[in-house]
């Protein structure tokens, strides 16, 4: 289970999706936590979903992003990640988003509420009372 100061995992019923819940501005620390937790489910999982929902977010921390480890997940989240969902992107992102699905071999959507996102990966949250 990862949990930083701005990067909570979101338990869920469902092998293979992993959910984040992103609150507040993103460190570099926080960004290699959750690159070297997501390269560890790509050596267990051929295929996983993921859903990141962005709560009160402020931002990721300048050259956050520049990380090996990082940049080693996004590449292999080409061919790792089955769905990837996003719900409150910041709107840079969501128009990015948008766009690469068309060109990324991954299934990548953005939403506007948590409950349009946890259909899309086919999984509900294991407190879903708390997600409504």
């Amino acid at each position: 289970m990862l949990m930083t100061p701005t990067v909570r995992e979101t338990p869920n019923d469902r092998e293979g999706v992993f959910a984040f819940h992103i609150m507040g501005e993103v460190s570099a620390e926080d960004m290699s936590a959750m690159a070297e937790y997501m390269n560890e489910q790509f050596d267990r999982h051929d295929k996983v979903s993921m859903l990141l929902i962005f709560d009160r977010y402020g931002g990721a921390e300048s050259g956050a992003s520049l990380d090996w480890g990082v940049i080693k997940s996004r590449v292999r989240s080409l061919t790792n990640v089955d769905k990837y969902a996003v719900v409150g992107a910041p709107e840079k992102a969501a128009s990015m988003i948008e766009t690469m699905d068309g060109i990324m071999p991954v299934d990548a959507r953005t939403f506007e509420t948590e409950a349009e996102g946890w259909e899309f990966v086919g999984a509900r949250p294991e407190d879903e009372h708390l997600h409504r």
